[in-house]
C-alpha cells in the first residue's frame, strides 16, 4: 500500500514517538514538536498515538493514493482537499485509488499533521522512526519529503470507524499564546529586575524558528554569565540567553547541552505548544511554581484522558 508525493510541502517528515533515554549520549529525543495534534490524528484512524505520520511546516504536502486508505489530518489550521474538494480536518477521511489528498498553506499555527490508518513505514534508529534532520536519521533517509517521493504504509485499514474529534477535545490555535514557566538553573545569573521583564513581556517569535527553537524578539535580557559558562544539559522547553541578550527557546530537536544561561523552562504542561508557534506569533509566559505546574500537568492529563487513554506518554 503507497502513497505518492505529488508536491512536498516546505518541510514535511515523518515524525512519530521520540528517542527515549538516549540525551546522556547526546541523542536528542525528536519526534513530532507537537505531539497532542499527533495523536489526536493517529486516534482517527485507530493506531496507536504515537504512530509515525507526516509532519508539515506552513506549506503542506500533495499526496496521491494508489489504493484504498484513510487518513486524518489535525494540528495547524489548513483547508485540506481531496482532488479539489474540501474535506473537514479532525475528522476520518476515507480516500480512494486516484485520489489526490492537497493539504495546502496553514493559515494558523506552524505544523500539521496527516497521520495514515496502519502508519507509515519508516527508517529507524534508537527504536523511533521519527526523522531528526540535523544527523539525517530517521524517515526517509533522514530528510524531508521529495518529490515522487513513495510513503509506504504498514497496513492497509481503510475500513477503520469514522470518527471525529469532539469540540472539547480541539486544541484552538491562534497567532498569541501563553506558556506556564519555571525558573531554570540558571535563572539566579539573571541581574536585577530582569526575572519581571521575562514575564511582563510580550515576545513577538522571530523569523528564526525552527525544530531546533525560536528565537524572541522583545527587550534584551541582561545576566552576569559573561560568557564563561561551561556546557550544561538543556532541554525542549529551556529557554537560553546568549550573551547579546537575546533568548532562544529550545524546541523538540534541541541540543543536549549548550553554554548560554538556562534563565527558564517552559512546563511539560505546556511544551506541546512549541510546536505551533511561527515567526510572528506573541508569546507570554506565565509564572509557575514547580509543585503548581505538576498539580496543573495532572489536571490536563486528566481532562485529554477521557480522549486519549494513555495521555502520559504524549504530554
Amino acid at each position: 500500500m503507497s502513497v505518492i508525493v505529488a508536491q512536498p510541502g516546505s518541510q514535511t517528515t515523518i515524525q512519530g514517538g521520540p528517542r527515549r533515554g538516549y540525551r546522556h549520549l547526546g541523542v536528542p529525543a525528536s519526534g513530532a514538536a507537537d505531539p497532542l495534534s499527533l495523536a489526536l490524528a493517529n486516534k482517527l484512524v485507530a493506531n496507536s498515538l504515537l504512530a509515525p505520520a507526516l509532519e508539515a511546516v506552513l506549506v503542506g504536502p500533495t499526496l496521491q493514493f494508489e489504493s484504498h486508505a484513510a487518513v486524518a489530518v489535525t494540528g495547524a489550521k489548513v483547508s485540506p482537499r481531496v482532488n479539489g474538494a474540501e474535506v473537514p480536518m479532525h475528522a476520518t477521511v476515507h480516500l480512494r485509488p486516484g485520489d489526490v489528498l492537497a493539504i495546502g498553506p496553514v493559515e494558523l499555527g506552524a505544523r500539521v499533521y496527516i497521520a495514515f490508518a496502519g502508519g507509515l513505514r519508516a527508517d529507524q534508529f534508537l527504536g523511533s522512526g521519527s526523522t531528526y534532520l540535523p544527523a539525517a536519521l530517521g524517515g526517509i533517509e533522514g530528510r524531508a519529503l521529495a518529490k515522487k517521493d513513495v510513503l509506504q504504509l504498514d497496513s492497509s485499514n481503510a475500513e477503520c470507524a469514522d470518527l471525529q474529534t469532539p469540540e472539547d477535545f480541539r486544541p484552538p490555535i491562534t497567532p498569541h499564546w501563553a506558556m506556564r514557566a519555571c525558573d531554570s538553573a540558571d535563572t539566579g545569573m539573571l541581574a536585577k529586575d530582569q526575572g519581571e521583564v521575562l514575564f511582563d513581556t510580550n515576545w513577538r517569535v522571530g523569523q528564526r524558528a525552527d525544530r531546533m527553537g525560536l528565537e524572541l524578539e522583545g527587550p534584551s535580557i541582561r545576566t552576569q554569565a559573561n560568557g564563561r559558562l561551561p556546557s550544561e544539559p538543556v532541554f525542549p522547553g529551556t529557554l537560553q540567553c546568549p550573551e547579546h541578550g537575546v533568548p532562544f527557546l529550545l524546541g523538540i530537536d534541541a541540543q543536549t547541552t549548550g553554554g548560554y544561561a538556562r534563565i527558564m523552562q517552559v512546563a511539560r504542561v505546556d511544551r506541546h505548544l512549541i510546536g505551533q508557534l511561527r515567526a510572528g506569533d506573541s508569546l507570554r509566559f506565565l509564572p509557575r511554581q514547580p509543585a503548581a505546574a505538576i498539580v496543573e500537568l495532572r489536571a490536563k492529563q486528566a481532562y485529554w484522558r477521557k480522549w486519549l487513554p494513555g495521555i502520559e506518554t504524549i504530554i
